[in-house]
């Protein structure tokens, strides 16, 4: 990991997570996080997932970083930590795989594991994109998504047992997985929050996808285009195969991730957040359940109308049939009464 040089960030002072959560996370989140008795079941849970055993792993052995263990790793952190404003950081290890990730596991006492593999491949300022992502993790609590998925995986043998029960399952862990896709489009926005530049989050995002950290093998202009001609499919065939490949991903392809990035950017909601413009922490528990439900359907709505994907476009013209016709139907209801 190659040291850069240090530059001003804006302190987004008390800043909620709901900041930097994608529509559709938020909902779910704001609406779990309302439901009372949730968190002592998913504490539950994650004492059946042996949350400190996984810990006593990692403490074992990986390299806990400190301010003497890969202490820019440690400076990184808490640089972040002072943008995104968090009190409590994570302990953060490192680990020995060569497969270049990095995950946020627990709830009680989250922990950030880097492996090794990302040293090799990104310089300081992608890496802090990297930390910040994973920090928006905890901060957002998708510990919850995550232990849900791992119990209900662990379940598929039971269920399958059950007369129609391996058909629910599978539904509903297929809804996990879409919630676990757009968690990482919401942990983006937050690593993008901390390192307030763009082009640092895309250099990530190509560098994930080709293991190249050569950046003159490498062209931002391409990229995109590679990814628009992913987004705007033109063969049906091809759009049900999208719904096949990412139906047990649990985060989308890096393509998709630039993309989503780039029109958060150009909404101007992140510019909006930099300039001080955010919820606030203390104002969560007033967080509307309704109003992130309806943002979370706006969203889609949002994405079927300007999907150039045919199956996309298909389903927002159904809907906008369907659509028309209830209008039609209420106006001559209407009409009737009158």
């Amino acid at each position: 990991m190659t040291t850069s040089p240090t530059r001003a960030r804006a302190t987004l002072t008390d800043i909620s997570s709901r900041a930097w959560e994608h529509p559709a996370d938020r909902g779910a989140l704001v609406a779990l996080r309302k439901l009372k008795g949730f968190d002592t079941v998913l504490r539950t849970l994650s004492g059946f997932m042996n949350e400190r055993r996984i810990r006593l792993d990692f403490l074992g052995g990986g390299i806990r970083v400190d301010e003497r263990q890969f202490a820019g790793v440690h400076r990184v952190l808490a640089e972040v930590g002072r943008v995104l404003d968090v009190e409590q950081l994570p302990e953060v290890y490192v680990v020995n795989d060569p497969h270049t990730n990095a995950m946020t596991i627990g709830m009680d006492r989250p922990v950030i594991v880097l492996n090794s593999a990302l040293f090799d491949l990104l310089d300081e300022e992608e890496m802090r994109f990297v930390i910040a992502h994973e920090l928006g993790h905890a901060e957002s609590g998708h510990a919850v998504y995550r232990t849900l998925l791992l119990w209900l995986m662990g379940l598929t043998g039971v269920w399958s047992a059950v007369p129609g029960g391996a058909l629910g399952l599978r539904v509903l862990i297929a809804a996990l997985y879409e919630w676990s896709r757009k968690a990482e489009l919401s942990a983006d926005r937050a690593g993008l929050l901390a390192t307030q530049d763009p082009s640092v989050a895309f250099r990530v995002h190509m560098k994930l996808a080709s293991g190249s950290g050569d950046l003159s093998e490498l062209d931002q202009t391409s990229f995109f285009a590679q990814g628009q001609e992913y987004l705007e499919t033109t063969d049906l065939r091809d759009s049900v195969l999208k719904i096949l490949l990412n139906e047990r991903a649990s985060h989308p392809y890096a393509v998709v991730r630039a993309a989503e990035l780039r029109r958060w950017v150009d909404s101007g909601e992140y510019t909006a957040i930099l300039a001080g413009s955010y919820p606030r922490r203390e104002d969560d528990g007033d967080a509307s359940m309704s109003e992130a439900a309806k943002q979370a359907a706006d969203s889609y709505s949002e994405a079927f109308r300007t999907s150039q994907d045919v199956l996309g476009k298909l389903v927002h013209d159904v809907a906008g049939f369907f659509g028309s016709a209830k209008l039609w139907l209420d106006e001559q209801l209407r009409r009737t009464r009158d």
